[in-house]
């Protein structure tokens, strides 16, 4: 068990990035289920002993990172300045995509009722959602979905982790009007 999370946890370092469980599995000659557990084992390892470092899970891919706790220690340490936050139109079309990937960009703009097209551009720009394909009409136009690195930043496993939206009750005219009374601009 040793020799294979030491085996884990170097593959995880050296590749620097998030790796697929999978290929964990090839390289372990092991079953899913022995991989997630060694997984769950050095987690809980690193979680217990408070260690700098963190074993994270996105969907079916793993990566060793920093504890969020020490951010402000690494910054200092390697002079990054904190990257700035998300506008509100960003964190509107973020939350459009998350929800409802993969979705086109005139999606996007008739459910928000402006113009995206920079804002896309924007969170394609700083990796957060990426192109998905095309959709088969007219026109062909790019489909957007979410990255690994969205979960990465919002620190969540997999889709499944994103909270619930309200739900619809009725529909007013050209307003959906959703259970809190929020009115949100129609399809």
């Amino acid at each position: 068990m040793k020799d294979q999370e030491a085996i884990i946890e170097a593959v995880l370092f050296a590749a620097g990035d998030a790796v697929n469980i999978e290929r964990l599995q090839l390289v372990l000659d092991a079953d899913r289920k022995s991989v997630d557990a060694l997984l769950d084992l050095l987690a809980a390892r690193y979680d217990n002993e408070r260690r700098g470092i963190m074993l994270t899970r996105m969907e079916n891919k793993v990566q060793l990172c920093s504890r969020p706790a020490y951010a402000d220690f690494i910054r200092r340490a390697i002079e990054t300045r904190k990257p700035p936050s998300l506008s509100t139109a960003a964190l509107e079309v973020l939350s459009v995509i998350a929800y409802r990937q993969p979705v086109t960009r005139a999606f996007i703009e008739q459910l928000r009722g402006v113009d995206s097209t920079n804002t896309v551009a924007l969170l394609v720009d700083k990796g957060l959602v990426e192109e998905a394909g095309r959709l088969d009409v007219p026109g062909r136009p790019i489909l957007y979905r979410t990255t690994a690195a969205f979960l990465r930043t919002f620190g969540i496993r997999d889709l499944s982790e994103l909270p619930n939206l309200p739900e619809l009750t009725g529909i007013e005219g050209e307003q959906l009007i959703l259970e809190d009374d929020m009115p949100v601009q129609g399809e």
